[in-house]
């Protein structure tokens, strides 16, 4: 996986062309670009290195998952501030929970961003539940820095969020979002990180060119950068299901 999953210079680019299913056509170009600030992707030589890894696609957790709706997100959301890492996401010593695992999966959405620090007056998900009932989180910069983990975004999916808007993103944890097809990692141009309350309620639309994200709480209305080229391999699971669906793997490869 880390070979077909290497940095590219921050720049956008695509590239797609028709298939026999036009819903998930295949790449055509060599790389994907995507243009986030911290945060590259190129998915290099996608029909002919893709192997079976340890990451393990959203819909991996249940066969009668169906891709997440991809337009519009509505909700309560759940602010944090910079260099979130993947030990306050999802500590170490949860990681020998099994995401393909049903009950695995359920329980490590009970430890989403069960190591953020007491500063934190409100737990993302209240002690014996294992649902959020923040459905959208909020970031400042270097959202998912840390270790390489793919539990991280797993964790937050498992946990019923549907999107992470943040400033910025370590590279590794949006890889991770767009690889396992959780959850849907936005940029915004500023800091709404400090315009939004926990507990605010607001909306997330994804469009064809800028998203924006509405604070119904405040009356605001935020810019947000485009998903790009990420959002269908999210839209139909991750990578793996993506990739199926779109003829580059044999749907036989588990």
């Amino acid at each position: 996986m880390a070979a077909s999953l290497q940095s590219a210079n921050p720049t956008f680019s695509r590239n797609l062309t028709s298939s026999k299913n036009p819903s998930f056509a295949p790449f055509q170009s060599s790389s994907i670009r995507v243009n986030y600030a911290s945060t590259a992707i190129n998915f290099k030589s996608l029909s002919s290195s893709i192997t079976p890894s340890s990451i393990v696609p959203r819909a991996a957790a249940s066969s009668t998952a169906e891709p997440q709706a991809r337009k519009t997100f509505h909700g309560l959301c759940y602010v944090v501030g910079d260099n979130i890492d993947t030990d306050q996401i999802i500590p170490a010593e949860y990681l020998t929970l099994v995401p393909s695992n049903p009950a695995d999966y359920e329980k490590l959405g009970s430890y989403a961003l069960i190591g953020l620090p007491g500063s934190y007056k409100n737990r993302f998900v209240e002690p014996g539940d294992t649902k959020s009932k923040y459905s959208i989180i909020i970031g400042g910069e270097n959202f998912g820095c840390g270790s390489s983990r793919e539990h991280a975004p797993v964790c937050l999916g498992a946990a019923g969020a549907k999107t992470v808007v943040a400033q910025s993103y370590a590279r590794i944890f949006f890889r991770n979002s767009v690889a396992t097809g959780e959850i849907y990692p936005l940029d915004s141009e500023i800091r709404v990180c400090e315009e939004c309350k926990t507990g605010d309620v607001v909306t997330v639309e994804l469009r064809e060119g800028d998203s924006v994200l509405i604070n119904h709480t405040t009356g605001k209305a935020y810019k947000l950068k485009a998903i790009g080229d990420a959002g269908p391999v999210i839209d139909a699971g991750g990578i793996f299901d993506y990739a199926r669906k779109a003829g580059m793997i044999s749907s036989a490869v588990a």
